[in-house]
């Protein structure tokens, strides 16, 4: 159904045409001052009515609200001791996801969230630096997947640094990467 809005608009427009177009009364010609004056003054009056218009519409829906984030519960943050490397391929990984999971979801408000930051990205470039060399381990599904996330995360790191969060978006993509990650370490792949 056509607003009221639109109503008056298509009435304006065309009032304002058939006034620009009206025969002359003096002369047989138009002049294109004449038509670019009339006109002009139609689109005002349009213009005006179409602000009134706004102004007084009083049923037009309210913008859509945001979602609110919801904060997720990241339990304890990872102690010194799980940055470290174990030297066994599936107990790292098992690791490096758990703490590139939490590093991942973070806040801003969470407590040490710089220190974290830096040591996840650490703990990526230690786990990829040693795990590279050997092609049992680089060739497993999990260990490709895991390369990608920790591409990922690491790209963030080096555009935005270490003391803003993940963004939403690439949230989602991480979280996706993890539980395939999960999926394949618990497959022994």
């Amino acid at each position: 159904m056509l607003s009221l809005r639109t109503i008056v608009l298509v009435f304006a427009a065309i009032t304002g045409l058939a006034v620009a177009f009206k025969a002359p009364q003096q002369s047989g010609a138009v002049s294109r001052r004449d038509v670019i004056n009339k006109v002009g003054v139609s689109t005002v009056g349009a213009f005006i009515a179409q602000t009134t218009l706004v102004v007084a519409d009083d049923e037009a829906p309210a913008a859509p609200v945001a979602p609110k984030k919801e904060k997720v519960d990241l339990g304890p943050a990872p102690d010194a001791a799980s940055y470290k490397l174990k030297y066994e391929y599936y107990a790292d990984a098992a690791q490096m996801v758990k703490n590139m999971r939490y590093a991942t979801f973070m806040d801003k408000s969470t407590p040490d969230f710089e220190k974290i930051a830096i040591s996840t990205k650490k703990q990526m470039i230690d786990f990829i630096s040693y795990y590279r060399r050997f092609p049992n381990v680089s060739g497993k599904m999990s260990y490709s997947t895991l390369y990608t996330s920790v591409n990922v995360l690491a790209g963030h790191y080096a555009s935005y640094g270490t003391k803003f969060p993940v963004p939403e978006k690439r949230r989602k993509r991480l979280a996706q990467e993890y539980a395939e990650i999960e999926k394949n370490l618990k497959k022994q792949r």
